[in-house]
């Protein structure tokens, strides 16, 4: 039904009958919609939807055997790594839905499943406004699919969605971010428009115009007779239209009849707006949980950001990646592979390839402990397998508790015997 109507929406006349009358049939509060897109027009939300998503985005799938470590092969992966559907590639679908789970707090993926083996055939992320999940008397999970056009619902089998949540208090529905973060990023959207309308005002603060003579009663017309705007209205006016707005700041002002002018409103650094706007950014980002140094904000060096960027990988996005693995796992693979001990897993290494110096690291006390073989390194780094590379090794340096005494005895007579003056012949 949904396939149906983006190829309808390529026909004339239909392409722009998608409206706010149309989407709210779907169930799409349109308060909410103006909400978010408020929120978007934000820096400091828009880079941390940015930088998590395109860390989903940019992670290839693989599957290993969960008893032997071992990779596997499948057909799934075809889907997963190189054509997810007709109109996505892999990253754009991971990305889609990373952003609607952060945003929305849900996101969806429908399965389209080969009709003989059952196996996945097709795989098309829904847009979470659309999709409302439901349980019924026995339990049993459902997903009611609003089409966009139309409104009709199509009901959709759980074993046929991938259900990626946010925060969720319930274990059905997820809860977005821009929901949780709703005071903090209001405050920053309020500081915006402060700003804006400070620049549009010629950034001059608002103040008092005194007067030595009596303004009151009103402006008298070319008749002489008294009209209906008060003298007081009428100077204001007159001084916003000659003072206010970008292209009249800083002009020189002329008063006459014992007029005064007095800034009685702080000035922004008084106000200590910059200060303010740090912290509603490192607040956003606490939310969202990435870094200030991604956001371009506070604090800058080489040692900290590096920690930071660790701490991203395993406090971040290892928890997004874990359930996007088990959620896979669970729906994508078939009942005799999930049986078979096989599992789907997201590749995170990727997240280090910018960083030479922390992957380098990472390898060499890997390889240092006989965790990693050259070969598996260059399996990460995308390189085929050399001879001789499938070999482990590790450091004599350590022993057992249990065998120190025995091994340290035996160091220390080695050492007489090959030590000047010892007892070597």
């Amino acid at each position: 039904m949904i396939l149906d109507f983006l190829h309808r929406a390529r026909e004339p006349g239909i392409r722009n009958a998608v409206t706010a009358e149309t989407v709210g049939l779907a169930g799409v509060d349109v308060t909410t919609v103006a909400t978010e897109t408020a929120a978007l027009k934000l820096a400091v939300v828009n880079r941390c939807l940015e930088v998590i998503s395109d860390s989903i985005g940019k992670m290839p799938a693989y599957c290993i055997d969960s008893r032997t470590r071992a990779r596997v092969e499948i057909p799934v992966l075809e889907l997963l790594n190189s054509r997810p559907n007709e109109g996505m590639t892999p990253f754009v679908r991971r990305k889609l839905l990373e952003l609607n789970r952060l945003v929305k707090g849900n996101a969806y993926d429908w399965i389209i499943r080969d009709p003989i083996s059952m196996a996945p055939a097709e795989l098309i992320p829904i847009p979470a406004q659309l999709v409302i999940p439901w349980r019924d008397t026995t339990g049993r999970i459902w997903y009611d699919v609003s089409h966009p056009y139309t409104g009709e619902v199509m009901r959709l089998r759980a074993e046929d969605v991938c259900h990626y949540k946010g925060y969720t208090r319930d274990g059905l529905k997820g809860l977005g971010v821009l929901d949780r973060a709703a005071a903090i990023i209001g405050a920053g959207t309020a500081a915006q428009e402060y700003q804006n309308a400070y620049y549009t005002n010629g950034g001059q603060p608002s103040g008092v115009l005194q007067a030595e003579a009596d303004l009151g009663g009103y402006v008298r017309g070319p008749d002489g007779q008294p009209t209906e705007v008060k003298v007081k209205d009428a100077l204001r006016a007159e001084w916003e239209r000659v003072h206010s707005g970008p292209s009249n700041s800083h002009r020189v002002a002329i008063l006459d009849h014992g007029l005064k002018y007095q800034a009685i409103t702080a000035t922004m650094q008084e106000a200590q707006f910059v200060e303010t706007h740090d912290l509603t950014v490192i607040d956003i980002c606490n939310f969202f949980g990435v870094p200030a140094y991604k956001v371009n904000a506070g604090k800058q060096s080489y040692s900290s950001n590096e920690q930071n960027a660790i701490e991203y990988v395993v406090s971040t996005l290892q928890p997004i990646v874990t359930q996007m693995e088990q959620e896979m796992s669970w729906r994508l693979l078939m009942p005799r592979q999930i049986g078979a001990g096989l599992e789907l897993r997201l590749n995170m290494m990727v997240e280090l390839r910018g960083d030479f110096g922390s992957r380098s690291t990472w390898y060499e006390r890997m390889r240092h402990l006989g965790a990693y073989s050259v070969n598996d390194i260059r399996a990460l780094e995308d390189l085929p397998d050399v001879e001789g590379g499938d070999e482990r090794e590790a450091s004599l340096n350590f022993v057992p508790l249990s065998q120190w005494a025995e091994l340290s005895t035996k160091r220390a007579e080695n050492y007489r015997k090959t030590s000047p003056g010892g007892d070597s012949e």
